[in-house]
Protein backbone atom coordinates (compact mmCIF):
# COMPACT_ATOMS: atom_id res chain seq x y z
CA UNK A 1 0.00 0.00 0.00
CA UNK A 2 1.24 3.46 -0.91
CA UNK A 3 0.63 6.45 1.35
CA UNK A 4 0.90 10.10 0.36
CA UNK A 5 1.89 12.39 3.23
CA UNK A 6 1.30 16.10 2.90
CA UNK A 7 1.03 18.88 2.19
CA UNK A 8 4.05 20.04 4.17
CA UNK A 9 4.81 23.75 4.28
CA UNK A 10 8.37 22.89 3.28
CA UNK A 11 10.34 19.73 2.58
CA UNK A 12 14.14 19.76 2.77
CA UNK A 13 15.33 16.55 1.11
CA UNK A 14 19.00 17.48 1.73
CA UNK A 15 19.89 16.04 -1.66
CA UNK A 16 22.35 17.24 -4.27
CA UNK A 17 24.80 18.62 -1.68
CA UNK A 18 28.50 17.88 -1.30
CA UNK A 19 29.69 15.40 1.30
CA UNK A 20 32.64 17.64 2.13
CA UNK A 21 33.41 21.29 2.71
CA UNK A 22 31.32 24.40 3.22
CA UNK A 23 27.61 24.74 2.47
CA UNK A 24 25.46 27.83 2.08
CA UNK A 25 21.76 27.96 2.90
CA UNK A 26 21.10 29.09 -0.68
CA UNK A 27 22.22 25.64 -1.83
CA UNK A 28 19.37 23.91 0.01
CA UNK A 29 16.55 22.54 -2.08
CA UNK A 30 13.27 23.60 -0.46
CA UNK A 31 10.07 22.05 -1.79
CA UNK A 32 7.19 24.37 -0.93
CA UNK A 33 3.82 22.72 -0.26
CA UNK A 34 5.41 19.35 -0.83
CA UNK A 35 4.46 15.76 -0.31
CA UNK A 36 6.11 12.36 -0.05
CA UNK A 37 4.86 8.96 -1.20
CA UNK A 38 5.97 5.99 0.91
CA UNK A 39 5.51 2.25 0.57
CA UNK A 40 7.02 -0.73 2.40
CA UNK A 41 9.13 1.55 4.56
CA UNK A 42 10.75 3.40 1.68
CA UNK A 43 10.25 6.63 -0.19
CA UNK A 44 8.60 6.16 -3.58
CA UNK A 45 8.43 9.78 -4.69
CA UNK A 46 8.85 13.29 -3.36
CA UNK A 47 7.78 16.61 -4.85
CA UNK A 48 4.95 19.16 -5.01
CA UNK A 49 1.91 17.78 -3.22
CA UNK A 50 -0.63 18.54 -5.94
CA UNK A 51 1.51 16.88 -8.58
CA UNK A 52 1.90 13.76 -6.46
CA UNK A 53 -1.87 13.58 -5.98
CA UNK A 54 -2.28 13.37 -9.75
CA UNK A 55 0.67 11.05 -10.37
CA UNK A 56 -0.29 8.58 -7.62
CA UNK A 57 -4.11 8.43 -7.58
CA UNK A 58 -4.03 5.00 -5.91
CA UNK A 59 -2.41 6.35 -2.74
CA UNK A 60 -4.03 6.49 0.65
CA UNK A 61 -3.73 10.12 1.71
CA UNK A 62 -2.46 11.06 5.17
CA UNK A 63 -3.39 14.74 5.24
CA UNK A 64 -1.18 17.16 7.16
CA UNK A 65 -3.49 19.93 8.32
CA UNK A 66 -1.00 22.13 10.22
CA UNK A 67 2.14 23.98 9.11
CA UNK A 68 5.09 21.59 9.17
CA UNK A 69 8.61 21.30 7.80
CA UNK A 70 9.77 17.81 6.81
CA UNK A 71 13.41 16.70 7.23
CA UNK A 72 15.23 13.37 7.13
CA UNK A 73 15.59 11.69 10.50
CA UNK A 74 18.77 12.60 12.34
CA UNK A 75 21.68 10.14 12.57
CA UNK A 76 23.62 10.20 15.84
CA UNK A 77 26.90 8.50 14.94
CA UNK A 78 28.56 8.58 18.40
CA UNK A 79 26.82 7.63 21.66
CA UNK A 80 27.45 5.61 24.83
CA UNK A 81 23.81 5.08 25.85
CA UNK A 82 24.29 1.51 27.14
CA UNK A 83 25.33 1.98 30.78
CA UNK A 84 24.05 1.93 34.34
CA UNK A 85 24.27 4.57 37.04
CA UNK A 86 25.15 8.25 36.81
CA UNK A 87 28.25 10.34 37.36
CA UNK A 88 26.48 13.28 38.98
CA UNK A 89 29.17 13.39 41.68
CA UNK A 90 31.79 13.86 38.93
CA UNK A 91 29.81 16.71 37.44
CA UNK A 92 29.38 18.46 40.79
CA UNK A 93 33.12 18.18 41.41
CA UNK A 94 33.91 19.44 37.90
CA UNK A 95 31.78 22.58 38.14
CA UNK A 96 33.27 23.19 41.59
CA UNK A 97 36.68 23.39 39.93
CA UNK A 98 38.17 19.90 40.31
CA UNK A 99 40.37 18.61 37.49
CA UNK A 100 39.88 15.41 35.49
CA UNK A 101 42.74 13.73 37.38
CA UNK A 102 41.44 14.87 40.77
CA UNK A 103 38.02 13.40 39.94
CA UNK A 104 39.60 10.14 38.78
CA UNK A 105 41.70 9.88 41.94
CA UNK A 106 38.52 10.34 43.98
CA UNK A 107 37.00 7.27 42.31
CA UNK A 108 35.23 9.03 39.43
CA UNK A 109 35.76 9.04 35.69
CA UNK A 110 35.27 6.20 33.23
CA UNK A 111 36.17 3.59 35.85
CA UNK A 112 33.17 4.65 37.96
CA UNK A 113 30.84 3.82 35.06
CA UNK A 114 32.71 0.56 34.46
CA UNK A 115 32.16 -0.46 38.07
CA UNK A 116 28.43 0.30 37.93
CA UNK A 117 27.87 -1.26 34.51
CA UNK A 118 29.73 -4.45 35.37
CA UNK A 119 27.34 -5.21 38.24
CA UNK A 120 24.20 -4.35 36.24
CA UNK A 121 22.34 -7.33 34.83
CA UNK A 122 21.50 -7.77 31.16
CA UNK A 123 17.83 -6.85 31.61
CA UNK A 124 18.73 -3.55 33.27
CA UNK A 125 21.14 -2.61 30.48
CA UNK A 126 18.55 -3.49 27.83
CA UNK A 127 15.89 -1.39 29.55
CA UNK A 128 18.26 1.56 29.99
CA UNK A 129 19.35 1.45 26.36
CA UNK A 130 15.78 1.18 25.05
CA UNK A 131 14.63 4.10 27.19
CA UNK A 132 17.43 6.36 25.94
CA UNK A 133 17.01 5.25 22.34
CA UNK A 134 13.28 5.94 22.49
CA UNK A 135 13.87 9.43 23.89
CA UNK A 136 16.26 10.07 21.02
CA UNK A 137 13.65 8.73 18.58
CA UNK A 138 10.99 11.07 19.98
CA UNK A 139 13.40 13.93 19.30
CA UNK A 140 13.87 12.97 15.65
CA UNK A 141 16.97 10.77 15.91
CA UNK A 142 16.08 7.66 13.92
CA UNK A 143 19.53 5.98 13.75
CA UNK A 144 21.85 5.70 16.77
CA UNK A 145 25.36 4.31 17.09
CA UNK A 146 25.84 2.69 20.51
CA UNK A 147 29.23 1.81 22.02
CA UNK A 148 30.27 -0.71 24.62
CA UNK A 149 33.31 0.31 26.67
CA UNK A 150 31.98 0.28 30.23
CA UNK A 151 32.72 -3.42 30.61
CA UNK A 152 36.45 -3.72 29.87
CA UNK A 153 36.52 -7.46 30.49
CA UNK A 154 35.21 -10.36 28.44
CA UNK A 155 32.00 -11.00 30.37
CA UNK A 156 30.91 -7.37 30.64
CA UNK A 157 31.83 -6.28 27.11
CA UNK A 158 29.86 -9.20 25.68
CA UNK A 159 27.01 -8.41 28.08
CA UNK A 160 26.88 -4.80 26.88
CA UNK A 161 26.88 -5.75 23.21
CA UNK A 162 24.21 -8.38 23.78
CA UNK A 163 22.18 -5.72 25.58
CA UNK A 164 22.52 -3.40 22.57
CA UNK A 165 21.49 -6.24 20.26
CA UNK A 166 18.44 -7.07 22.38
CA UNK A 167 17.53 -3.40 22.80
CA UNK A 168 17.34 -3.08 19.02
CA UNK A 169 14.40 -5.50 19.11
CA UNK A 170 12.46 -3.23 21.47
CA UNK A 171 12.85 0.18 19.82
CA UNK A 172 11.91 1.40 16.37
CA UNK A 173 15.22 3.26 16.16
CA UNK A 174 18.08 1.61 14.28
CA UNK A 175 20.93 0.82 16.69
CA UNK A 176 24.46 0.38 15.30
CA UNK A 177 26.75 -1.41 17.81
CA UNK A 178 30.45 -0.57 18.25
CA UNK A 179 32.96 -2.40 20.45
CA UNK A 180 34.86 0.12 22.58
CA UNK A 181 36.72 -2.41 24.71
CA UNK A 182 39.69 -0.07 24.11
CA UNK A 183 38.12 2.76 26.14
CA UNK A 184 40.95 2.57 28.68
CA UNK A 185 43.19 -0.14 30.10
CA UNK A 186 41.15 -1.50 33.00
CA UNK A 187 42.59 -1.05 36.46
CA UNK A 188 42.27 -4.76 37.18
CA UNK A 189 44.36 -5.77 34.14
CA UNK A 190 47.95 -6.26 35.26
CA UNK A 191 49.67 -6.21 31.86
CA UNK A 192 50.70 -3.44 29.48
CA UNK A 193 48.42 -1.54 27.11
CA UNK A 194 49.77 -3.66 24.25
CA UNK A 195 48.98 -6.85 26.12
CA UNK A 196 45.45 -5.67 26.89
CA UNK A 197 44.78 -4.78 23.26
CA UNK A 198 46.21 -8.12 22.14
CA UNK A 199 43.86 -9.82 24.61
CA UNK A 200 40.93 -8.02 22.97
CA UNK A 201 42.13 -9.09 19.52
CA UNK A 202 42.66 -12.72 20.54
CA UNK A 203 39.82 -13.37 22.97
CA UNK A 204 37.05 -10.82 22.52
CA UNK A 205 36.79 -9.76 18.88
CA UNK A 206 36.51 -13.30 17.45
CA UNK A 207 33.50 -13.97 19.72
CA UNK A 208 31.85 -10.69 18.69
CA UNK A 209 32.30 -11.63 15.06
CA UNK A 210 31.02 -15.18 15.58
CA UNK A 211 27.90 -13.96 17.42
CA UNK A 212 27.36 -10.97 15.06
CA UNK A 213 27.43 -8.63 18.04
CA UNK A 214 29.55 -5.95 16.34
CA UNK A 215 31.62 -5.38 13.23
CA UNK A 216 32.97 -2.01 14.38
CA UNK A 217 35.73 -1.17 16.85
CA UNK A 218 36.69 2.09 18.52
CA UNK A 219 39.71 3.13 20.59
CA UNK A 220 40.34 6.14 22.81
CA UNK A 221 43.72 7.66 21.93
CA UNK A 222 44.84 9.91 24.75
CA UNK A 223 47.50 10.24 27.42
CA UNK A 224 45.06 8.72 29.94
CA UNK A 225 44.00 5.92 27.57
CA UNK A 226 46.02 4.42 24.67
CA UNK A 227 49.09 5.59 22.78
CA UNK A 228 49.09 6.33 19.07
CA UNK A 229 51.49 3.47 18.35
CA UNK A 230 49.49 0.84 20.24
CA UNK A 231 46.23 2.15 18.75
CA UNK A 232 47.43 1.97 15.14
CA UNK A 233 48.59 -1.62 15.59
CA UNK A 234 45.27 -2.54 17.21
CA UNK A 235 43.19 -0.95 14.45
CA UNK A 236 45.24 -2.60 11.71
CA UNK A 237 44.90 -6.03 13.31
CA UNK A 238 41.18 -5.52 13.93
CA UNK A 239 40.78 -4.61 10.28
CA UNK A 240 42.47 -7.90 9.33
CA UNK A 241 39.74 -9.64 11.34
CA UNK A 242 37.04 -7.89 9.30
CA UNK A 243 36.22 -4.98 11.60
CA UNK A 244 35.85 -1.36 10.51
CA UNK A 245 37.13 1.38 12.76
CA UNK A 246 36.28 4.67 14.37
CA UNK A 247 38.54 6.58 16.76
CA UNK A 248 38.19 8.80 19.84
CA UNK A 249 40.73 11.33 18.56
CA UNK A 250 42.33 14.60 19.67
CA UNK A 251 40.04 15.28 22.62
CA UNK A 252 42.71 16.67 24.97
CA UNK A 253 45.89 16.22 22.91
CA UNK A 254 46.60 15.78 19.20
CA UNK A 255 47.70 12.57 17.52
CA UNK A 256 44.55 10.49 17.28
CA UNK A 257 43.25 12.00 14.05
CA UNK A 258 46.47 11.06 12.25
CA UNK A 259 46.04 7.47 13.44
CA UNK A 260 42.43 7.45 12.27
CA UNK A 261 43.43 8.58 8.78
CA UNK A 262 46.38 6.15 8.62
CA UNK A 263 44.13 3.26 9.70
CA UNK A 264 41.43 4.14 7.19
CA UNK A 265 38.91 4.73 9.96
CA UNK A 266 35.38 5.69 9.01
CA UNK A 267 35.49 8.61 11.44
CA UNK A 268 37.66 10.53 13.86
CA UNK A 269 35.54 11.78 16.76
CA UNK A 270 36.03 14.68 19.24
CA UNK A 271 38.88 16.74 17.64
CA UNK A 272 38.83 19.53 20.22
CA UNK A 273 42.65 19.54 20.26
CA UNK A 274 43.15 19.20 16.50
CA UNK A 275 45.68 21.59 14.96
CA UNK A 276 45.98 22.74 11.36
CA UNK A 277 47.99 19.59 10.64
CA UNK A 278 45.21 17.23 11.76
CA UNK A 279 42.59 19.35 10.03
CA UNK A 280 44.51 19.14 6.76
CA UNK A 281 44.89 15.35 7.11
CA UNK A 282 41.16 14.90 7.67
CA UNK A 283 40.23 17.23 4.81
CA UNK A 284 42.36 15.21 2.38
CA UNK A 285 40.93 11.88 3.55
CA UNK A 286 37.60 10.05 3.45
CA UNK A 287 37.50 9.92 7.26
CA UNK A 288 34.48 11.82 8.62
CA UNK A 289 35.31 14.45 11.24
CA UNK A 290 32.72 13.94 13.99
CA UNK A 291 32.43 16.84 16.42
CA UNK A 292 30.81 16.36 19.82
CA UNK A 293 29.50 19.62 21.30
CA UNK A 294 27.85 17.78 24.18
CA UNK A 295 31.26 16.86 25.56
CA UNK A 296 32.42 20.48 25.32
CA UNK A 297 29.32 21.62 27.18
CA UNK A 298 29.67 18.93 29.83
CA UNK A 299 33.38 19.51 30.39
CA UNK A 300 33.25 23.29 30.10
CA UNK A 301 35.85 23.35 27.33
CA UNK A 302 36.12 24.80 23.83
CA UNK A 303 34.35 23.24 20.87
CA UNK A 304 36.02 21.23 18.15
CA UNK A 305 37.11 23.48 15.24
CA UNK A 306 34.13 22.69 13.03
CA UNK A 307 34.41 25.95 11.07
CA UNK A 308 38.05 25.39 10.25
CA UNK A 309 37.40 21.76 9.33
CA UNK A 310 34.69 22.76 6.86
CA UNK A 311 36.76 25.58 5.40
CA UNK A 312 39.59 23.12 4.83
CA UNK A 313 37.25 20.78 2.94
CA UNK A 314 36.55 18.08 5.53
CA UNK A 315 33.28 16.21 5.95
CA UNK A 316 31.88 17.23 9.34
CA UNK A 317 29.20 15.34 11.26
CA UNK A 318 27.74 16.35 14.62
CA UNK A 319 26.97 13.68 17.23
CA UNK A 320 25.78 13.80 20.84
CA UNK A 321 28.42 11.69 22.67
CA UNK A 322 25.55 10.89 25.08
CA UNK A 323 27.30 9.29 28.06
CA UNK A 324 27.08 9.37 31.87
CA UNK A 325 30.27 11.37 32.36
CA UNK A 326 31.17 14.16 29.99
CA UNK A 327 27.94 14.44 27.95
CA UNK A 328 24.91 13.46 30.05
CA UNK A 329 22.43 15.80 28.32
CA UNK A 330 22.05 13.70 25.19
CA UNK A 331 19.98 16.29 23.30
CA UNK A 332 21.50 16.27 19.82
CA UNK A 333 19.58 19.23 18.39
CA UNK A 334 20.26 21.51 21.37
CA UNK A 335 23.96 20.72 21.18
CA UNK A 336 24.12 21.29 17.42
CA UNK A 337 22.19 24.55 17.63
CA UNK A 338 24.38 25.96 20.41
CA UNK A 339 27.56 24.93 18.62
CA UNK A 340 26.36 26.47 15.37
CA UNK A 341 26.20 29.89 17.03
CA UNK A 342 29.69 29.54 18.52
CA UNK A 343 31.35 28.11 15.41
CA UNK A 344 29.30 30.10 12.87
CA UNK A 345 27.91 27.10 11.01
CA UNK A 346 25.21 27.68 8.43
CA UNK A 347 21.84 25.97 8.75
CA UNK A 348 22.75 23.87 5.72
CA UNK A 349 26.01 22.77 7.34
CA UNK A 350 24.28 21.81 10.59
CA UNK A 351 21.47 19.86 8.95
CA UNK A 352 23.99 18.10 6.71
CA UNK A 353 26.10 17.24 9.75
CA UNK A 354 23.09 15.62 11.44
CA UNK A 355 21.98 13.61 8.44
CA UNK A 356 23.73 12.64 5.19
CA UNK A 357 27.23 13.60 6.32
CA UNK A 358 26.84 11.41 9.41
CA UNK A 359 25.67 8.44 7.30
CA UNK A 360 29.13 7.44 5.94
CA UNK A 361 30.48 7.27 9.49
CA UNK A 362 28.10 4.32 9.96
CA UNK A 363 28.37 3.00 6.39
CA UNK A 364 24.72 3.88 5.70
CA UNK A 365 24.03 4.15 1.99
CA UNK A 366 20.28 4.90 1.90
CA UNK A 367 19.75 7.20 4.88
CA UNK A 368 20.08 10.86 5.71
CA UNK A 369 18.25 12.19 2.64
CA UNK A 370 14.68 12.18 1.38
CA UNK A 371 15.09 10.46 -1.98
CA UNK A 372 13.19 7.77 -3.88
CA UNK A 373 14.47 4.40 -2.74
CA UNK A 374 15.78 5.66 0.60
CA UNK A 375 14.39 4.57 3.96
CA UNK A 376 11.36 6.63 4.99
CA UNK A 377 13.05 7.88 8.18
CA UNK A 378 11.57 11.37 8.55
CA UNK A 379 10.66 14.07 11.04
CA UNK A 380 8.32 17.05 10.80
CA UNK A 381 8.65 20.26 12.82
CA UNK A 382 5.64 22.43 13.77
CA UNK A 383 6.61 25.49 11.74
CA UNK A 384 6.29 26.86 8.21
CA UNK A 385 9.94 28.00 8.03
CA UNK A 386 12.89 25.58 8.40
CA UNK A 387 15.04 28.35 9.88
CA UNK A 388 12.98 28.18 13.09
CA UNK A 389 14.49 24.79 13.94
CA UNK A 390 17.91 26.20 14.87
CA UNK A 391 16.52 29.60 15.79
CA UNK A 392 14.84 28.10 18.85
CA UNK A 393 18.13 26.38 19.75
CA UNK A 394 16.67 22.92 20.06
CA UNK A 395 13.61 23.89 22.09
CA UNK A 396 11.37 23.18 19.09
CA UNK A 397 11.01 19.40 18.82
CA UNK A 398 9.52 17.39 15.96
CA UNK A 399 5.75 17.06 16.05
CA UNK A 400 5.92 13.84 14.04
CA UNK A 401 8.58 11.20 13.50
CA UNK A 402 8.42 8.30 11.04
CA UNK A 403 10.73 5.29 11.08
CA UNK A 404 10.65 3.15 7.94
CA UNK A 405 7.36 4.83 7.08
CA UNK A 406 5.71 4.05 10.41
CA UNK A 407 4.56 6.97 12.54
CA UNK A 408 6.38 6.53 15.86
CA UNK A 409 5.77 9.92 17.45
CA UNK A 410 2.98 12.45 17.01
CA UNK A 411 2.05 15.58 18.93
CA UNK A 412 -1.08 15.92 16.82
CA UNK A 413 -3.99 13.58 16.48
CA UNK A 414 -4.48 13.74 12.71
CA UNK A 415 -3.53 10.56 10.88
CA UNK A 416 -0.49 12.02 9.15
Amino acid sequence: MKILLGPFSQILPLSGLSLKGTLQDEQLTVIEKGGVVISAGRIVAIGPYKALLQEHPDCEVAFIDKPMVLLPGFIDCHTHICYDGTRNRDYAMRIAGKSYLEIARAGGGIWDSVTKTRVADLVTLVENTVARANRHLQEGVTTIEVKSGYGLNFESEVKMLRAIQQASLHTAATLVPTCLAAHMKPRDFSGTEEEYLQWALDELLPVLKAESLADRVDIFIEETAFSTKAALTYLQKAREQGFVATVHADQFSAGGAAVAVAAGALSADHLEASSDHEIDLLAKSDTVAVVLPGASLGLGMHYAPARRLLNAGASVAIASDWNPGSAPMGDLLVQAAVMSAAEKLSTAEVLAALTFRAAPALQLKEAGQLLAGFAADMQAYPTADFRDILYYQGKMKPAKVWKKGELVQSSYDNKG
